[in-house]
């Protein structure tokens, strides 16, 4: 059975959510967010909880993830740079954070910083 929604992408702070969220709506695509209200009172707990939830309709999922790849920023190095994929050359690649384990979820800061290509899939640890 299929879901009713589709997580389409998890935000560190609520603010860097409503750019999208605004995008999606003015293209006609219903948004819903899922722990908006819980990171506004208490924003230090975002990484404990995973983030802002951008979820849409299941129906919408693929004009959805079309135009948020159109606007979606990817990870950049020190100097601004994209970053490229070792594996593939893209450079279509995110912060990536595994957060195993209940000491990560509590200090997702001391995780160390990993990337993932959103083209073929490989996690890398270098930059």
């Amino acid at each position: 059975m299929e879901s009713k929604f589709y997580h389409l992408a998890s935000f560190e702070y609520v603010a860097d959510v409503q750019i999208v969220k605004g995008k999606l709506e003015s293209e006609g695509i219903p948004v819903f967010l899922r722990d908006e209200n819980t990171l506004n009172s208490d924003p230090l707990i975002s990484n404990a909880i995973g983030g802002v939830k951008l979820q849409v309709y299941s129906s919408d999922r693929d004009r959805a993830i079309e135009i948020y790849d159109e606007i979606r920023a990817y990870a950049v190095d020190d100097f601004g740079n994209s970053i490229i994929c070792p594996n593939c050359k893209a450079k279509k690649i995110e912060p990536y954070y595994n957060r195993k384990g209940i000491f990560y979820k509590l200090f997702p800061f001391f995780e160390k910083r990993k990337y993932k290509c959103l083209t073929c899939g490989i996690i890398t640890n270098s930059k």
